[in-house]
């Protein structure tokens, strides 16, 4: 699927994306991820401040929507720190940054993600999205 949106107008996206599992956001710096991230919260009737999580690595919202970003320490990084064992917990997990050697373990362990790459556009943003 593929959408060009402006930012006020994610919530048509969000209304296709999975309310649970893994989605992967990816794009370049400044592309909208975050963005995209504080629309998803909202929908979810979360009233909290969404900031990316690039310093903490991991926020959560609401008692089970996890925001990560692995932007600095990718994917060995979230290995290493343990969050990718969090992905097996109920809830959304929204990850920035996700890499290849993420999508290979995702789809090693048959875990359910969508990938959502974000790229600027002449009317906003262009989002496509993919299911594993």
């Amino acid at each position: 699927m593929v959408f060009e949106l402006l930012e006020n107008e994610l919530d048509e996206l969000v209304r296709v994306l999975p309310k649970s599992g893994v989605v992967l956001l990816s794009g370049d710096l400044a592309s909208g991820k975050t963005t995209l991230v504080k629309a998803i919260i909202k929908a979810h009737g979360i009233n909290e401040s969404v900031t990316s999580p690039t310093f903490s690595l991991m926020q959560i919202y609401g008692k089970d929507i996890y925001h990560y970003d692995i932007y600095q320490i990718g994917f060995d990084g979230m290995a290493k720190n343990g969050l990718f064992e969090n992905l097996f917990e109920e809830g959304l997990h929204l990850i920035e940054w996700a890499d290849e050697n993420l999508i290979n373990l995702l789809k090693k362990y048959e875990l359910d993600f969508c990938v959502v790459r974000i790229t600027p556009h002449a009317q906003g943003r262009k989002y496509e999205v993919s299911y594993a």
